[in-house]
This record gives C-alpha cells, structure tokens and sequence, in this order.
C-alpha cells in the first residue's frame, strides 16, 4: 500500500477543508508513493514514538499535531529535530490537526461520546468562504454555450457534483449608449428582451477564469455577470459539541465518565461556588459541552447554549473563574489527553477502509503534564 493511499483515507475523514485558517495539516514528511504496511498513531511525535514506530516496523505515522506548526527555513536536527529524525529514517508523517477537530465523527465528537451526549451540533460552526456565486443574464440562444464555458472553466461544481446551475426566466432591459454595438435594437433606444438568469457557483481561486469563460461565450457586447461572496455551513462541522446527557445527570457522574473513558485518575475540575458538598454532587448537567485541545476561551459560547458543563484541555486561569461566575463546571484533561481519545476512534474508520493496512495507536505517546 502507498502512503498516498493512506492520505486518501485520511482526507476523507479529516478533510484539509475543515482545517483552521494557517494550520499545516496534511503529509509533512515523506513519500507520497512509498510503500507502507503499518500506520502508528499519535498526537505527537516524539523521541519514544519515533522509537516505538522502528520497533514496529511502521513506515508511516499520523501525528495528531503537525510536526512542523510553524514555517521553518531548514530542516536540521536543531532547526525541526522531530521531521529531521522521521526523514533520516524514511518514515512518513502526515498531521490531521484542526481538521479531525472540526470534521462530523472527529475528536469532538470523541469526547461527547464518553460524555454520553445527544442531539450533538459544533459550538462554533465551521464557516467556509472559500466560494461565490456567479450571476449572468443570457439570451435564451446563448445559455448552453455560456454554461458550458463556464463549466469547463471551474464553476458549478458542488461537493460531488458537477456541472450544477440553476436558470429562470425574465426581462432585461437595457439602452445602448453612445459608440455601443448592442445585439438587440440599436444605440440610444430603449430595449427589452427575453432573457434567463444563470447561476452558479465557483471557488474563489477561478472566479476570474470562469467569467473570463463566461464573456468570451457570451453575444453581448458587455454581458450582466454578478458575483457574491458567499458563506457555507457544512452541515455538522466546526470546533467543540454541545448536547444533552440523557437523562440528565449529575456533574460528579460526568466527571466519573470522563475518567473510566480516558484512564486519567485526576483531571482538574473548577465548579460555580455552592453551599456544600451536597450541593456539588446534586447538581443536574441537562447540557453539556465540549472541545478539544486549548479551547478554554469558548466557554462564552457554552455558556449562551445552555451548557453547565465544559469539557477541554486546557484553559486561562481567569477564563476559569468567569466560566464558574456564569454557573459552569469546567473539567480539563490536560492538552493532548483531550485529543488522545480520539485516535482510537480514527483507527478504528481507518481499519474499515484499509482492512490490508496494519494500524495501531502509540502506547508511548502521552501528555507532557501530569498531576504528580
């Protein structure tokens, strides 16, 4: 198997769409069209997962964070000493990052699962403006031309779809001025004609292709093209999860969830002052959220969701006590801990769409802070 067949695989669960703006997900050292056999899993790579991955004969790892975060002007082993030592041994990386994050099925979906939530959506919708919507008015003779060029440049393609465009029928109206050559009537008279309005869309990078396309088909003289930017939701993508515990439970009985599903014995918990012990354990969590990684400064948004109940990595001292002024309980994991939980579930889709590959998550990988 070639590791491109394994970025494949990973692209479909982790789309590099759905990665933060900057973020360097994707292969970051290897050989697209080296063979592999076996696939280690980690959040990051390190000296015992380098080691771990020779032991066990893998020719590919999947660090959860990128080996390269930010751009470096020479690989060396004081430069960029982790993708040095993988490229010295062959050994393939590829980084999913922000894009498990934010994908249906990826780590925030992880970690509402051992919550036990239900009725999950993203606490911070996934918005893409990575597209616009093209609006021309052609003559009824011109509409499959025009069409046609602007599909074969770029436009109206739509997930997997192609060639997607809507049309309706209208009047236009126009009058000629001075020096123009209008196809219908003549300069200085008032006009109109029978016309269809076409939409489309297309990725911002061949906007311009397509309405040059879109011109040069058109019969006008200077044809009416419109172009709107446009915002996408993709429907249950975005950073963190809120949901429900069904029925609702008690904080204390989330936080126990929490530990038996991540193996951590202590995990750092802040709680809205109450009176009592009593009290704490009472407390019912009919909402609840959360997200992965150094998300502590979205407990704003759990908290205009109804959430009482926060679930992170990390998070800012006086984030902490805002988040337990506004009534909410806030358990973090540590960093990668909240990730970690994630790996599994990811080899587990991996196994189902490469049955031939060997995958298995790094029994050395691990957070680099714990409670002593």
């Amino acid at each position: 198997m070639k590791v491109s067949d394994i970025i494949r695989a990973l692209e479909s669960l982790a789309p590099p769409s759905l990665a933060a703006e900057g973020d360097n997900v994707g292969l970051t050292v290897g050989d697209p069209s080296a063979n592999v056999t076996k696939l280690l899993l980690c959040v990051d790579l390190t000296e015992p997962v380098l080691a771990e991955a020779a032991a066990a004969r893998a020719g590919m790892v999947m660090s959860y964070h990128p080996v390269i975060y930010r751009p470096v002007h020479r690989v060396t082993a004081t430069d960029a000493p982790m993708a040095y030592a993988a490229a010295r041994r062959g050994l393939a990386v590829y980084s999913v990052h922000t894009a498990l994050d934010a994908a249906p099925g990826g780590a925030n979906d992880a970690l509402a699962e051992i919550m036990g939530l239900r009725n999950c959506r993203p606490l911070e919708p996934l918005v893409r403006r990575d597209q616009c919507k093209l609006v021309a008015f052609v003559p009824p003779e011109d509409l499959s031309r025009v069409a046609d060029a602007a599909f074969a440049a770029g436009g109206g393609r739509i997930g997997k779809y192609h060639d997607c465009a809507f049309f309706s029928h209208g009047i236009g109206a126009f009058c000629g001025g001075p020096g123009t050559h209008p196809k219908i009537g003549h300069s200085g008279e008032h006009e109109a004609t029978e016309e269809i309005r076409l939409e489309l869309v297309a990725a911002r990078s061949c906007v311009d292709e397509v309405c040059a396309a879109m011109r040069a088909a058109h019969s006008y003289e200077t044809p009416a093209i419109d172009v709107y930017p446009l915002e996408d939701y993709p429907d249950g993508c975005g950073l963190g999860r809120v949901g429900k515990p069904t029925p609702p439970v008690s904080a204390s009985v989330l936080i126990t969830r929490i530990k038996k599903a991540t193996g951590l014995k202590r995990v750092l918990v802040a709680q809205p002052p109450t009176r009592g012990r009593r009290a704490k354990a009472a407390r019912r969590v009919a909402t609840a959220a959360c997200c992965a990684g150094a998300c502590g400064s979205l407990f704003g948004r759990a908290i205009e969701a109804g959430a009482t109940f926060y679930l992170t990595g990390e998070m800012r001292h006086h984030d902490a006590l805002a988040a337990t002024r506004g009534g909410m309980t806030v358990v973090c994991l540590g960093h990668s801990n909240s990730e970690r939980i994630a790996l599994a579930h990811l080899a587990d889709g991996l196994k189902q769409m490469l049955p031939k590959l060997k995958v298995a998550v790094s029994k050395s990988d691990s957070d680099p802070f714990e409670i002593a």
